[in-house]
């Protein structure tokens, strides 16, 4: 593997400073390191219980206003913002600064949120209005339904993808006129602070996005409890406590949680198609990203041909760290994902697996670097056979047939994103309908669901609940509330009719409807 390293400094202090003193929070200070070198990178204000609830008055306090304003008006702000996150720099310093990831993966995100906010500006006008529905009786029953915002959001934002993950649940409740409080990881807080500024600068009101840090032990239940709505990206043990506490105050809750997504190669596939796409979608990021395929299973005859393709392509990869385009993986983000990372490979091998290239750790480059890892040979008594890694690392196994690699391929508790390459497009989208995922993506590892913009997405099983994008995506953000009236035709009995009579009269009512395709 290549090695590519830039010694340059890692942000400028004044940035750095700036940014953080946007925190107002009154806890203990706290100091975020660099994954790449392990050096201090900023020092950060924590927030208290009492600084939450203060957010969520402040958020809530402009909200009112917010929501008064057209949806027009509130599109024109992120039409503005498109243009200020598209290929920005200084987000994607940050974000490389913060998480260890690699430039292109940092370039990433700064298009996913600029995209996301483009579509939402083009399209929420139309999500929000009011819609006719079909009353009881037509003609006398006239329905209308309102999508009201829900109030104040609170999104909760992992470290892998600080904003990719974080704003894009805050643009659809920003545009569908809710205020929103934002719990960003407390190791990648300054991207989402100079995503806020730059959101201000295209004229959102100051007050509407609040920012607080802090732990979950000390923040968590005052997030929940001020809340009108939860989204919430990140491990499902954490998951399942957010759903629980929001389902006690009768909150919504959208949960993305993790996965262990699959990636299926039939015997048809151009292998120099699947191999880069295989290998982007398993690595990238250091594979910090719940959409990485994890577990790649190919036909029986394209097996060895596939292995050694992948071996020497991962053999290419190069591994760094800088503010460029020159690597293509950086650091994973933390020393707890390291650990997670050496023990499931450790584990593996321990259980008859064998390492194909990777399986260590490189100190020499910084404290988190993991070479890319293939594995082959895991069998059910490892750990990585089920349970997600969220490291640089994939498992690759054989099938016979397509009853075999469905089985395989629906074999954990996750349900989140999965891959079919072949060149029978027929067969593609009859075994996509058959994979218990949220999404499916055919002759792509993920990209290709994820930028669908138009087309909700999010997980199944224990991958979570709810979805991002799309029109469903805004109105998960809102209160539905239909109004009906009525005109002409009365629900009472006429005097000297029995209510068994109304009866008799409405079932042939329903049946003249009925014939006449009136229902």
């Amino acid at each position: 593997m290549t090695i590519s390293i830039s010694r340059k400094p890692l942000l400028p202090e004044g940035l750095t400073r700036q940014l953080a003193g946007q925190l107002t929070g009154t806890g203990p200070t706290v100091t975020a390191y660099a994954p790449w070198t392990g050096e201090p990178l900023v020092d950060v204000a924590t927030s208290t219980a009492a600084d939450v609830d203060a957010a969520f008055a402040k958020a809530r306090g402009a909200q009112a206003r917010w929501a008064a304003t057209s949806p027009a008006e509130r599109a024109k702000v992120f039409l503005r913002y498109y243009k200020l996150v598209l290929h920005n720099k200084k987000l994607m310093d940050l974000i490389q600064a913060q998480t260890g990831k690699a430039r292109f993966t940092a370039f990433e995100e700064t298009i996913d949120v600029a995209g996301m906010a483009l579509y939402y500006a083009r399209n929420a006008q139309a999500f929000l209005e009011p819609r006719r529905r079909k009353g009881g009786i037509p003609f006398a029953t006239r329905v209308t339904e309102l999508r009201h915002p829900k109030g104040v959001v609170a999104v909760i934002a992992p470290f892998n993808y600080p904003i990719s993950d974080g704003i894009c649940d805050v643009i659809p409740a920003l545009i569908a006129g809710n205020g929103v409080v934002f719990k960003p990881d407390t190791q990648t807080a300054l991207a989402p602070l100079l995503a806020r500024e730059l959101l201000i600068k295209a004229g959102l009101p100051a007050g509407l996005w609040q920012i607080v840090v802090g732990e979950p032990a000390d923040i968590g239940q005052a997030m929940i409890d001020g809340a009108d709505h939860v989204c919430f990206t990140g491990g499902n043990e954490a998951g399942k406590k957010i759903a629980e506490q929001a389902a006690r105050r009768m909150i919504g809750a959208t949960m993305q949680l993790g996965g262990k997504n699959p990636m299926l190669v039939f015997e048809d596939a151009d292998l120099d198609k699947v191999v880069p796409a295989a290998a982007r979608a398993s690595f990238v990021s250091g594979g910090q990203m719940c959409l990485c395929s994890e577990r790649i299973y190919v036909h029986a005859s394209r097996y060895e041909s596939f292995l050694e393709k992948l071996v020497e392509h991962t053999r290419g990869l190069k591994l760094g760290q800088g503010f460029d385009f020159e690597y293509d993986l950086g650091s994973l983000s933390h020393q707890r994902q390291l650990d997670k990372v050496a023990r499931h490979v450790d584990d593996a091998v321990a259980h008859g697996a064998k390492v194909e290239i990777g399986g260590k750790a490189r100190p020499d480059l910084g404290p988190y670097f993991y070479e890319p890892t293939v594995l082959t040979g895991v069998n059910a008594a490892c750990e990585i056979a089920t349970e997600e890694t969220f490291g640089p690392v994939v498992s690759v196994y054989p099938f016979t047939d397509e009853a075999e690699a469905l089985r395989l391929a629906n074999a954990t508790e996750y349900g989140l994103n999965a891959s079919i390459w072949t060149k029978d497009l027929g067969r593609a989208h009859r075994l996509a309908a058959q994979i218990k995922s949220g999404a499916v993506n055919i002759n792509e590892g993920y990209v290709s669901t994820h930028i669908s913009y138009d087309a909700p997405m999010g997980g199944r099983k224990a991958s979570g609940y709810g979805r991002r994008h799309g029109e469903q995506g805004l109105l998960t953000m809102c209160d539905v509330q239909i109004v009906a009236s009525q005109h002409g035709i009365s629900f009472d009995p006429k005097p000297g009719v029995t209510h068994e009579q109304l009866a008799n009269q409405n079932t042939r009512i329903y049946q003249i409807m009925k014939a006449l395709r009136l229902k």
